[in-house]
């Protein structure tokens, strides 16, 4: 993984994780999560971060579009690692989402 390249990790397993599962997950790699959601159709304007940001999807789902014109969806269970200063933008799915969210 090029250390300025986002990626996305798909969860693959048919049964899809709750949010103490996921907290786990963050806590085993040192990382200490905080949790966030947002309505419908919610939108984040492009910004960047100054830390390198780990995203856990708990339910819903969530489209970061990136300054390239890509376009990365996560539904429950996916994994985003979005490196230091790679700008993008958010618009929340039909359901709304709730995260989970540390800083690496």
């Amino acid at each position: 993984m090029a250390d300025s390249t986002p990626v996305v990790r798909r969860w693959d397993n048919p049964t899809i994780p709750d949010e103490q599962m996921l907290r786990e997950l963050m806590a085993k790699e040192g990382l200490q999560s905080y949790r966030w959601s947002n309505y419908p159709g919610d939108t984040y304007l492009t910004h960047a971060h100054p830390y390198f940001k780990v995203l856990y999807v708990v339910r819903g789902s969530i489209t970061f579009e990136l300054a390239n014109g890509e376009s990365l969806e996560l539904k429950a269970g996916d994994r985003l690692d979005l490196p230091t200063g790679i700008s993008h933008g958010a618009k929340v799915g039909i359901t709304g989402v709730v995260c989970l969210e540390a800083k690496r």
